[in-house]
């Protein structure tokens, strides 16, 4: 599939797809715990960059990656671009921080598909992964070499330095546990 028939594909569906180097993959219905994990970052993040040239997307929104020979469309669970001119009518190409929230069935694709085409933008700062089954934050930073930081303390504050933003993870996981 060409990503022009996939775009077209994409905005006269019901179903979201993911497009990964040509071939699309249905995407399926998250569970409570995933929806409020994202919608608490998402609502942190919304209230602490309110006014500035950040902008923040959730699950709806993609983001369009593009390696030499190959390009990749994916609905992170949260998104923020700091990149204005990347942003179009139904994705953006430019992300400066990603999280996806971990669910059994995207596990394995999160850490390491997803992971690998990621840090391919060069406009990325953070890759965050985010458990919804238990505490368990992850971050990948570029300025770190991509080294995972896992922050599990039900006391921790999960720094997104990209942003310059924390959250304590109780503020992350409310409303889940």
């Amino acid at each position: 599939m060409t990503v022009a028939d996939y775009l077209a594909f994409e905005e006269s569906g019901a179903v979201r797809h993911e497009f990964v180097a040509g071939e699309i993959h249905a995407m399926g219905g998250a569970s409570r715990a995933h929806n409020k994990i994202s919608l608490n970052l998402a609502s942190a993040f919304q209230a602490g960059l309110r006014g500035g040239p950040c902008e923040v997307f959730m699950n709806d929104f993609k983001v369009r990656l593009e390696s030499a020979t190959d390009e990749f469309f994916y609905y992170p669970d949260v998104v923020v671009s700091c990149h204005p001119a990347s942003i179009e009518k139904f994705f953006l190409s430019a992300p400066t921080l990603v999280v996806e929230v971990l669910s059994p069935s995207t596990e394995t694709i999160d850490r390491r598909e997803k992971h690998t085409h990621y840090r391919q933008a060069p406009t990325l700062e953070e890759y965050v992964l985010v458990a919804e089954d238990r505490r368990e934050v992850t971050i990948f930073r570029r300025a770190t070499g991509w080294a995972g930081e896992v922050l599990t303390a039900p006391e921790a504050r999960v720094e997104f330095r990209a942003i310059a933003q924390a959250m304590p993870m109780a503020e992350i996981y409310a409303g889940v546990f």
